[in-house]
């Protein structure tokens, strides 16, 4: 509001003709104070009481009074304007002064930053590498350090290992000489052995020889006891001397067989003495191989380790020298650390006193920003008021606010060779307000009262009506709709994209608000009641989206070709309502009611496809929601009403290639379109005869355009180059509707409820 104090300020403005000052202590020259004194002194509450005066009408048939009382607010208004415009320049030059006085601080800061961080680095730099370098050493001598302890123990153990091995080596020696003499006694043994043997053997064999001869012997004295058998008849006298002669062999025999037998147990004896004897021999023979093997491995590995003990002594000495090198290495570098550390506090130093200039220039900044951001509040503040202002001024002539979207470029339509079609001027008046199109190398420029490039959100299109929405609540008659070509994006800024909350659009958040507002009022003892009706305008016949029987577009062609059904006929009344008979109302308590019945309507809604759009809406979509509210406590009553219209969108046969049932459909949203001009050109001129009833949707939208109702246009245009001739006559369109006047809002204020509220809908 503009009484609204700000953060607890009274801001007081003045001006006069001979003073120059500017801001809440003083004002801008202007040459409005001619027509009201000298000096004009201008405040919040003065400003509140401008925008709220009401003129004290003596005689209502004063005409003459009237208009004077009207033109001397009207040019108490203009001095506060101009006002308001010198004092937006002078904050805008002050501005201007500040940015600049900033970007020369800021540019400052960054070369002064620049160079503090360039000197930064470097010294981050040097101080890396010298700390690398410091770092790598160190490890190197704790490398070597290490190596050279590990070889002093290696060498001290190699040391260790050398006189275990030579005292070793002393005992296997003694070992080594005791078995040899040991060999030698058990050699010179075997040769005793062998010499015993050989007797042995010989005596054996000269045994073995004599028993050979008793054999024979035995032999032969068997063939003559045989003979002597056989010559016993014959020799019988010999017989005595033979059987004694006999018993001495016999006992001679006898005498040879236990010879025979003490032999051989002594042969026997013998032969294991002999066994025994080479047994102990291959002992110490084997003994005499583990020794020798034995010998030869310590000679090997005595070679080894005074080879490795000569290696480990070289690597000693080595490592002396590398270790005394890395000594000599370590000093210098440390003495180069020395020199860097003490550039290090030199440029220390340095970056202190760059720091502290940094600082002195960084709050030079920050005051430069406070400053800059008091002018912008200031500002903001004055564009507000202004805003505010400028739809005090509207209202007053009553003209139709326009608002225009331009909606993104999609992906198959990609970027025109020659460049962009739509621009924004980027001018203090023209700024979120201007809008450009290149056509043929010529560039169109118009001014709405506000402009929303492709990348602003529902929410913020939103935001800009939603005061408008509130004065439904307030019980004005309030309308928006939507006019554009095919897919120039109507239908997504009334409806939004199903699915998505983030992407709702117009309709759906402005029903939300109300359902809010309708409950934050419920402590201030209103109650409301809300009803709403949904219907399309397809092929010049009124279908209401709502009803149980109208469920498609050959239903609405029954209808016009004279099938039996219901006959939806418009109705204006004296009082400027307008009602549709027939038509389905439905009461309403919550969001969620009117969401389904939107998702109803939706679907009954007539759609096709066209060359020009996927899912072209095929008729106008008009949507009512009928308030009526009641204070308790004061008796107040008031009748708002809310008209949301999503017109179908205007296309050249040529380019929608439409057919058939297509093509119909195209010309009557052509020739509805048409007369929508027709009335718009004739409002315009100010003629006085104002073509309504050309078609149903001029004649529907007869209180919007000719009445007392508060109305909004949003003209949606496509940055197609292809759409640019479409986009240029939408954008002529709604300059010729922003210059209409079609009166000043009246607030419905009722003492009850009339009897046939459900019939009145604009």
């Amino acid at each position: 509001m503009v009484g609204t104090p700000m953060n607890g300020r009274r801001l007081s403005f003045g001006f006069g003709n001979g003073g120059h000052e500017l801001g809440p202590s003083s004002t801008p020259p202007s040459n409005a104070g001619s027509d009201y004194g000298s000096f004009v002194d201008f405040t919040r509450d003065d400003v509140e009481a401008l925008l709220n005066e009401k003129s004290k009408r003596k005689d209502r048939f004063n005409y003459k009074e009237r208009c004077e009382n009207m033109i001397d607010y009207i040019k108490r208004l203009k001095v506060c304007i101009r006002w308001f415009q010198d004092l937006e320049l002078s904050y805008s030059l002050e501005q201007e002064k500040l940015k600049s006085s900033l970007e020369l601080s800021q540019q400052k800061c960054m070369e002064i930053e620049l160079l503090l961080k360039i000197k930064e680095e470097e010294l981050n730099s040097i101080i890396t590498e010298m700390r690398r370098n410091c770092s790598s050493l160190q490890e190197k001598l704790v490398k070597e350090e290490t190596d050279k302890s590990a070889a002093m123990e290696s060498l001290a153990k190699e040391r260790e290992a050398r006189l275990d091995f030579e005292r070793s080596q002393t005992t296997l020696s003694e070992d080594l000489g005791r078995a040899q003499r040991e060999l030698q006694t058990a050699n010179q043994k075997i040769s005793s052995l062998n010499d015993m043997y050989k007797r042995l053997q010989e005596y054996i064999t000269s045994l073995q020889q004599y028993n050979g001869k008793l054999h024979s012997e035995l032999s032969l004295v068997e063939g003559d006891l045989k003979r002597v058998e056989k010559e016993k008849a014959t020799v019988v006298e010999n017989l005595t001397m033979l059987k004694g002669q006999l018993t001495l062999s016999m006992a001679s025999q006898e005498e040879a067989t236990k010879q025979k037998d003490a032999f051989a147990g002594e042969v026997t004896s013998l032969r294991s003495e002999l066994q025994q004897v080479r047994d102990d021999r291959d002992r110490q023979i084997s003994q005499v191989q583990i020794l020798s093997t034995e010998i030869v491995k310590f000679k090997d590995s005595s070679e080894k380790s005074g080879s490795e003990l000569d290696n480990l002594t070289m690597k000693t000495k080595e490592l002396e020298t590398k270790c005394t090198f890395q000594d000599n290495h370590i000093m210098e570098l440390q003495e180069k650390l020395t020199i860097a550390e003490n550039k290090l506090e030199v440029c220390d130093i340095s970056a202190i006193e760059t720091r502290t200039e940094f600082e002195g220039q960084q709050k030079l900044v920050n005051e430069l920003q406070r400053r800059l951001a008091d002018a912008e509040y200031k500002l903001i503040e004055g564009e507000k008021l202004r805003k505010e202002l400028h739809n005090t001024i509207l209202e007053l002539k009553g003209n139709i606010r326009v608002f225009c979207r331009v909606r993104p470029l999609l992906p198959e339509e990609g970027c025109s060779a020659e460049g962009k079609t739509i621009s924004y001027p980027t001018s203090m008046e023209a700024s979120g307000r201007g809008v450009e199109l290149a056509q043929n190398g010529q560039k169109h420029s118009f001014t709405f009262d506000r402009v929303f490039a492709p990348d602003a959100s529902q929410q913020e299109v939103f935001t800009e009506i939603s005061q408008l929405v509130q004065s439904a609540l307030d019980g004005y008659k309030v309308c928006i709709f939507a006019y554009g070509q095919t897919g120039s994006g109507k239908t997504y800024t009334m409806m939004g994209r199903p699915g998505h909350p983030g992407e709702k659009g117009l309709i759906p958040r402005s029903l939300e608000q109300i359902f809010q507002t309708k409950q934050s009022q419920q402590p201030q003892g209103w109650k409301y009641e809300m009803q709403v009706s949904m219907l399309e305008i397809y092929n010049e016949t009124i279908r209401d989206l709502l009803s149980t029987t109208n469920k498609s577009a050959s239903d609405a062609t029954r209808v016009e070709n004279g099938t039996p059904g219901k006959q939806y006929t418009i109705k204006h009344d004296a009082s400027g309502n307008t009602h549709v008979t027939d038509l389905t109302v439905v009461d309403v308590q919550s969001v969620k009611e009117v969401a389904y019945l939107l998702n109803q309507a939706a679907n009954s809604r007539s759609v096709g496809k066209t060359q020009m759009n996927e899912q072209s809406s095929r008729s106008h979509f008009v949507f009512t929601l009928r308030i009526y509210g009641v204070n308790e406590s004061t008796d107040q009553q008031v009748q708002g009403i809310l008209n949301l219209i999503d017109l179908a969108g205007s296309e050249r046969l040529s380019r929608s290639g439409s057919t058939g049932d297509r093509l119909k459909e195209t010309q009557a949203i052509n020739k509805s379109l048409s007369s929508l001009s027709d009335v718009i050109f004739a409002l315009a001129k100010k003629e006085d005869h104002i073509p309504f009833r050309n078609s149903k949707l001029t004649y529907l939208l007869q209180p919007c355009l000719g009445g007392d109702s508060k109305t909004l246009m949003f003209v949606n245009i496509s940055p197609d180059q292809a759409s640019s001739g479409e986009s240029l006559c939408s954008l002529r369109f709604a300059s010729r509707v922003n210059a209409c006047e079609i009166g000043t809002p009246r607030r419905t204020t009722t003492n009850g409820r009339p009897a046939e509220s459900r019939l009145s809908y604009f």
